[in-house]
């Protein structure tokens, strides 16, 4: 579960008011990865703090590009659920209302174009299932790294995106951040220090992805 003033956050920002239309994004494609800063305070940071993302950019949140219809949205899982959002409104998250400059675009290697259609139509099919607030494998419930690693894991029936050891401590200090030691103290469940998984900032750094700038 978020902290009532994360959730509370990312409910807000999943809808801001639609305002100037971005400009660029319109060479995304279907599969395309979004890598976001989000912004969001101590957890946020805590996130960007323990992975590096790509060009030592940092990263907390992400998203998949689809197709719905003849429009193309992201998915992504924010707020309370695994839901569908416009490319306007996830870039006017990131005050990208002119260009794209706070946002990174990353798009599988040409090798992996054939998996696209059904790995987009995996991350579709997670749509209003529940956040995964305690980041935990196979409890049918997804936080934002995890429904990227999902819809390219069945796509591919293999570890598309490695999984690693997660960390909740402070690099420096080696001591938990005192925002998890919070967060999972009002879930009332142990920190799951090692425990395998993903985020943002090494999905970002993947092989198997490169980083694209959208004209």
């Amino acid at each position: 579960m978020l902290t009532k003033s994360l959730l509370a956050f990312l409910l807000c920002i999943s809808v801001v008011p639609l305002t100037a239309q971005p400009m660029g994004f319109h060479g995304l494609k279907e599969g395309d990865l979004l890598f976001q800063d989000l912004n969001c305070g101590e957890l946020c940071d805590a996130i960007e703090a323990v992975t590096e993302g790509v060009n030592h950019q940092d990263f907390s949140h992400c998203a998949m590009v689809v197709r719905v219809g003849d429009s193309l949205k992201v998915v992504e899982a924010i707020g309370s659920k695994v839901q569908f959002n416009s490319i306007h409104r996830f870039f006017v998250r990131s005050g990208d209302t002119l260009q794209i400059k706070n946002i990174a675009v990353g798009r599988v290697k040409p090798q992996y174009f054939g998996l696209i259609p059904q790995a987009a139509s995996n991350a579709k099919a997670l749509v209003g299932q529940a956040y995964d607030d305690a980041f935990l494998p196979n409890n049918n419930s997804w936080y934002c790294s995890e429904v990227l690693y999902e819809a390219f894991r069945k796509a591919s029936n293999s570890e598309f995106f490695e999984l690693q050891p997660m960390t909740f401590k402070d690099p420096r200090t080696k001591d938990y951040f005192p925002a998890w030691i919070e967060y999972y103290r009002d879930l009332k469940t142990e920190i799951p220090e090692g425990v395998p998984g993903l985020n943002p900032g090494s999905i970002s750094r993947s092989d198997k992805i490169e980083i694209i700038k959208i004209q």
